[in-house]
């Protein structure tokens, strides 16, 4: 296959392997080691995410940093002034990355005025009562934010699934050699078990996952989405989706790979038919999409 490179919306993989600095893997394999391309849900029965039902960015960071044999410290704050004193004492062991973050509050960003309840990821370069210096990997490398407005950001009051406020990952050391091929071949077994749902998670109230989930968001696309979810899938959703499916595709050589390239173009040809109101030919897109994910749970 061609593997894709180019933009995508990859934050803590990206900010992970700046974090880890020279030598660290690629953002596309961290991003595959995290779980993400393994599964499809439906959050509260409505959004749709290319991604297993009960897998977060937090639990996905934790899976591919140890499966890549490195180890880090992860920590909250209570409060502004004890987050603050985190982020001095966390920089001092190099370069820390902060997330989930409240993407909305990012004032750098263009246009971004109020939360929007989108997450976040960032690699924190320097941090003091005035500012906060760290590379943003939506396109803004050595951005700064005003200390405060950092800190209103990082707090992460409106993403669901953050487990601490204003959490951080710092001092990163590497305790085993493992190759991205050798992490991979470990992690099959964990991904195949994302596909068929993990039994010691539970899915939040509502939530749906694999081919029923599919099937589900094929009827309602034949029926018309709704504005913000049409939106959400067409900004972000597919092309996450698409980008997360071809690198697994990319990482893998056997079975699994043929599924997973498959897997990607299907999700891929949704973008023109969604933006261009086909709703027959996406429909027709989901139903061949649902029936792979276990036929690629098998592979694995």
């Amino acid at each position: 296959m061609v593997p894709y490179i180019g933009s995508g919306p990859y934050c803590y993989a990206n900010s992970l392997a700046m974090v880890l600095g020279p030598g660290a893997p690629a953002p596309a394999v961290i991003e595959v080691l995290t779980g993400s391309p393994f599964g499809f849900c439906l959050l509260g029965d409505r959004l749709p995410l290319f991604d297993p039902y009960g897998w977060d960015p937090d639990l996905g960071l934790d899976d591919a940093i140890g499966r890549l044999g490195w180890t880090c410290s992860r920590r909250g704050a209570d409060g502004p002034a004890a987050a603050l004193e985190l982020l001095r004492t966390a920089l001092e062991a190099g370069p820390a990355l902060a997330g989930p973050m409240e993407m909305g509050l990012f004032r750098h960003q263009p246009g971004m005025t109020a939360p929007i309840e989108a997450d976040h990821f960032v690699a924190v370069l320097a941090a003091d009562d005035e500012r906060v210096r760290f590379h943003d990997p939506h396109g803004h490398p050595f951005a700064t934010l005003p200390t405060g407005a950092f800190l209103a950001a990082w707090r992460g009051e409106t993403i669901a699934y953050r487990s601490t406020e204003y959490t951080i990952r710092f001092g990163f050391s590497r305790d085993r050699e493992v190759s991205p091929e050798g992490a991979l071949r470990e992690a099959r077994p964990a991904f195949a078990a994302w596909l068929r749902g993990r039994a010691d998670l539970a899915p939040p109230p509502g939530t749906v996952g694999g081919a029923e989930a599919v099937h589900r968001l094929a009827d309602r696309v034949g029926a018309g989405l709704p504005d913000d979810v049409l939106g959400f899938l067409t900004w972000f959703a597919v092309r996450v989706g698409a980008r997360r499916l071809a690198d697994a595709a990319a990482w893998h050589t056997d079975e699994a790979a043929e599924i997973l390239e498959n897997q990607a173009m299907l999700v891929g040809e949704l973008q023109y038919a969604l933006v261009n109101d086909d709703r027959a030919g996406a429909e027709r897109t989901l139903r061949a999409l649902a029936p792979t994910y276990e036929r690629l749970a098998g592979a694995l």
